[in-house]
């Protein structure tokens, strides 16, 4: 039983081989020749992999990163990183985890297929976490085997397909189409910046991507080159202020500090280039792959998938996303710092991957004043909510490390807050009224004629 659970968990936590069947499925489901399914089913499988690859490169290049800044600037606290979290969780609640994790998946499809929400959660890993933060909550709240599947199960559905459904309209007005969804759960926080970059917008918004530079720097025009220029600075300056015995003594293994500090900061740029190589490959193949399920399984379907599938449509606000998220890190450490409160240290990685989405989503709604304003607001949202969020966690929240995108703040919180004020009875409440709601259909108002 472990044997098949831990081989179920693994299947659906790689968004590669998850991604790459619900192609199969699609391209079978639209009786597509051989050579079509094997080219279109390899190519989304290749692509997710080759974006995984530069996520690797990126979470490599940043890790040191984060340990020079304690360095540098002297603080501690609890660092934001779900897969840490994940890593001490699934000790002792894996096969909870992988069972919410498999029927979650399953009432996410059946939410689809009867509501009007019409979303489906593809970032495997993501669904990994967020069972795993289910499963912890509900135990916590006083919930035993079956029942605490049950509702962990119904809460995860919900979730992968509420998540999704409160971005579209800031992907519509992105992409310009309504063909993909984002499935990441920071969808809060995205969305906080979108409203907030239409807040902002102005009577002449420039998008980050027409920065007009001088010509003598028009090299700047390119991603690649600004994103690996950026870096070396932002490196360099944090790498001067650790200084180079304690980044040869502990990072860079004997590397000169400032050599170490410039090979990480042209691997991050390159990681970025992988990514949005791999963005491409796969949104070529997944969504005409993508109509097969929904003309068969749920009509109108639409993939939701990992963040950096909108890496591509504003390179140059995922680097000021990025910054400004971590500057909002920054200011709100010094908040928690002057409050007293427990210190949520600005974690590299997550504030790189939810601040250049909110960066992205900000410019599309409100220009560079959108980017910078609402990829700050949110840095201090993903700062601020791990506060609320460790003591629903039982145990789990005297770690020193928590989990960090917005929407498990905010599911986490509701769920523990519920559970610390009714017991387990109003979380049950609180998911029938839920779904009652995204049932109800909704009655378009008929245009005069």
């Amino acid at each position: 039983m472990d044997t098949f659970l831990n081989l179920l968990v693994d299947i659906l936590s790689e968004p590669a081989i998850l991604v790459a069947l619900i192609a199969l499925v699609g391209l079978i489901a639209q009786r597509k020749n051989l050579s079509d399914t094997v080219k279109g089913t390899t190519k989304t499988f290749v692509g997710f992999l080759v974006i995984a690859a530069g996520a690797g490169i990126l979470e490599t290049a940043l890790a040191p990163f984060g340990a020079m800044f304690q360095e540098a600037f002297n603080v501690s606290g609890v660092v934001p990183n779900n897969e840490a979290i994940v890593a001490l969780a699934l000790s002792e609640y894996g096969t909870n985890t992988a069972l919410i994790m498999f029927f979650g998946m399953i009432a996410n499809i059946l939410i689809a297929r009867f509501t009007r929400y019409k979303y489906i959660f593809l970032t495997g890993h993501h669904t990994l976490y967020m069972a795993c933060m289910l499963a912890v909550i509900m135990a916590v709240a006083g919930f035993n085997t079956i029942p605490l599947i049950i509702a962990g199960s119904v809460a995860l559905g919900i979730i992968m397909t509420l998540s999704p459904a409160i971005l579209q309209p800031f992907m519509r007005q992105l992409t310009g189409n309504d063909n993909v969804a984002l499935g990441h759960f920071s969808a809060v926080g995205y969305a906080i910046s979108g409203l907030i970059g239409r807040a902002v917008k102005g009577k002449n918004a420039t998008s980050t991507e027409k920065i007009n530079f001088p010509k003598g720097l028009g090299f700047l025009r390119d991603s690649t080159v600004s994103i690996a220029l950026t870096m070396v600075v932002m490196y360099v300056i944090v790498a001067l202020f650790a200084g180079p015995q304690f980044i040869e003594g502990e990072l860079s293994e004997g590397t000169n500090y400032l050599v170490f500090s410039f090979i990480q900061a042209g691997s991050f740029a390159a990681g970025v280039f992988i990514i949005l190589a791999g963005v491409r490959l796969v949104l070529a193949e997944i969504v005409p792959a993508f109509k097969g399920i929904s003309t068969k399984l749920v009509p109108n379907a639409k993939p939701a998938l990992d963040v950096p599938i909108i890496f591509t449509y504003a390179p140059n606000a995922v680097l000021i996303g990025f910054f400004s998220s971590f500057l909002g890190g920054i200011f709100s450490m010094a908040i928690m710092v002057i409050s007293g409160t427990t210190i949520i240290l600005p974690g590299v990685v997550p504030h790189f991957f939810t601040g250049a989405a909110a960066g992205v989503l900000g410019n599309g709604t409100g220009g560079i004043r959108g980017a910078i304003a609402g990829s700050f607001v949110n840095g201090i949202i993903v700062s601020f909510l791990p506060i609320f969020l460790l003591p629903v966690l039982g145990d789990l929240g005297f770690a020193n490390t928590t989990f960090s995108d917005a929407d498990f703040g905010v599911s986490g919180i509701f769920f523990g807050s519920l559970a610390n004020y009714a017991g387990p009875i109003a979380i049950v409440i609180s998911l029938i009224v839920i779904l009652a709601i995204m049932v109800i259909p909704f009655k378009k108002k008929k245009e005069d004629a």
